[in-house]
This record gives C-alpha cells, sequence and structure tokens, in this order.
C-alpha cells in the first residue's frame, strides 16, 4: 500500500458538515478498479472520487466516480468537491474554464467568488416516465399518485427519474419504502410556493425549491444529502418546462439536518450551470 494525498471535502456549503461529504484520493495511479470500489464502501459515504492523469485532450484532470456498489459515469456534488480539492492542492486549469474528464466526456466549471460551477452534461434520457413507473414511485414514496403533478427522466448517467410534487412540505413529509423503490434512483423536488408560480416563495427564503434524492446504497435505500446530478437534471427539465425561472437556487438535505444549496442559472446560450460552495473538512493522507 501507499500513502495518497487525501482530502475530505463538505459541498454545496460554505460551513462545514452542513452538505455533502466527498472523499477525493488526489492521486489514484496504479489502483485497481476494486481497491477504488472497496475503498468507497469503506468511507460510508455517497462518493468517493480518484484524481488521475486527463487522457482526452484539453481535459486539466480525469476523475473516476464511485458510490457505494458501483461506478458513475458523472456526478454533480463530486465533481464540484474533487475541483474544489485539484484546485486547492495547486492545480492550474489551461485555459479560461477547468475541464474534467470523467466517464460522459469532458464537462466544463468556472469559478465565480467562492462558487464552483459546472456545466451540465446533456441528458440522455428525457420526456415523461412510463405511467407504470409513476404509480411505483407514488406507492414507494408514501403519496397518492395525484399528488405527482409532473415527472420526467432526469437520466445525465445516473439513472434519476423526476418527480415533481405540489409543494415543499409535501417532499419534507416523505418516508419512503425501500423496498418498493429497490433499484431505482428517485429524485423528488417542490416548490415553497405554488406550482408555475415564479417567486412565489416565502418572505427571507432565498430557496424556490426543496429537492429529495433517493438511490440504491450498501444496505438498501439511501438519501443522498445534496445531489448536483439530480438538482442539474431537474433543472433542464424544469426550466425547459416553463415551471422554474432560469435562475433559482435550490434547497436540499433538510430532511437530513444538513442546509444544501444548489445555485442553478442558465445563460444566455443555453448552457445550464450547477454551482456551490466546497469546505474541506479533513487534509492529509490515506493508505492504498
Amino acid at each position: 500500500m501507499t500513502l495518497r494525498p487525501f482530502k475530505q471535502v463538505d459541498v454545496f456549503t460554505a460551513v462545514p458538515y452542513r452538505g455533502n461529504p466527498l472523499a477525493v484520493v488526489l492521486d489514484g495511479e496504479g489502483l485497481a478498479d476494486e481497491q477504488m470500489q472497496h475503498f468507497c464502501n469503506w468511507t460510508n459515504l455517497s462518493e468517493a472520487t480518484f484524481l488521475l492523469p486527463p487522457t482526452q485532450p484539453g481535459a486539466d484532470y480525469r476523475v473516476r466516480i464511485f458510490s457505494p456498489g458501483r461506478e458513475l459515469l458523472f456526478a454533480g456534488h463530486p465533481t464540484l468537491g474533487s475541483c474544489h480539492a485539484w484546485l486547492e492542492a495547486g492545480g492550474r486549469p489551461r485555459g479560461e474554464h477547468i475541464v474534467q474528464e470523467c466517464g460522459v466526456g469532458l464537462v466544463k466549471l468556472r469559478r465565480s467568488g467562492e462558487r464552483l460551477a459546472f456545466a451540465a452534461p446533456p441528458l440522455r434520457k428525457s420526456g415523461p416516465l412510463p405511467e407504470e413507473d409513476v404509480t411505483l414511485i407514488a406507492r414507494g414514496l408514501g403519496v397518492a399518485r395525484s399528488a405527482i403533478v409532473d415527472h420526467a427522466w432526469c437520466d445525465n448517467g445516473p439513472n434519476w427519474r423526476g418527480v415533481l410534487l405540489k409543494s415543499a412540505e409535501q417532499v419534507l413529509a416523505l418516508k419512503p419504502d425501500g423496498a418498493i423503490l429497490a433499484g431505482l434512483d428517485v429524485g423528488v423536488i417542490g416548490p415553497r410556493g405554488k406550482v408555475g408560480v415564479v417567486g412565489s416563495r416565502p418572505s427571507g427564503d432565498d430557496c424556490l425549491f426543496e429537492v429529495r434524492a433517493f438511490f440504491p446504497g450498501n444496505n438498501g435505500m439511501a438519501e443522498d444529502p445534496v445531489t448536483g446530478s439530480l438538482n442539474a437534471a431537474l433543472a433542464q427539465w424544469l426550466i425547459g418546462a416553463g415551471i422554474a425561472p432560469r435562475s433559482y437556487v435550490a434547497s436540499q438535505g433538510t430532511a437530513l439536518g444538513r442546509a444544501g444549496r444548489v445555485h442553478v442559472e442558465r445563460d444566455e446560450a443555453g448552457e445550464t450551470w450547477i454551482g456551490g460552495a466546497s469546505v474541506t473538512c479533513v487534509d492529509g493522507q490515506v493508505r492504498l
């Protein structure tokens, strides 16, 4: 085993321990797939990443992203957290944007003050979900079918199924059944106000939506504290459908005692950017 530089980064928060933690091994060269997967499982975090030299022209670094039991082609909070760790360790981008190589190809990132943001990759699958899926998800979430006011495929690497509920309160009240939702990646979003009424959030609240994400974990279904890939896909769906404005902030992690904040913006060129702050909580070495 070799001592390798390591950071544990909290993502989508500027306050330690209020976002989504990520394990980042800054030198993954020479590690087998099985070693990476075993280490990820051992961390008991939603994801762990391994930084490697790029193989594609234009990339600044390559990242492999693992979640418990599987490797992911793309994930949002590992993208932001890995980039934060790479920059903090002395990484210097070659151009205007930082360019990450991962399973879905090249992903651009940009810096804005304390926040990093990534350009959402294209959806691999979109459009409404099959009705049998919607019925199953409603049952698994413990809500009536009529509570789901809209739905869509939100597949951008992780195979998210997105559903829109009538309110943030409904989202926070969910008590999902892991046996019914077994094997599904389900994202749930609800407005802090009325569906389709932009700017109807409560006074003093900077967040327009509440989000929760459920996925297969180490021991059945898990809930992700804050999920960049899901928020990216939800934004592409909801902004495209005219349900969400071109710029907003989503809250996630409330049900887990976290305070994640995801900043969403669709620019004039039509690209959707997903951003948030990151903070390093552990900095040292790991034996792998």
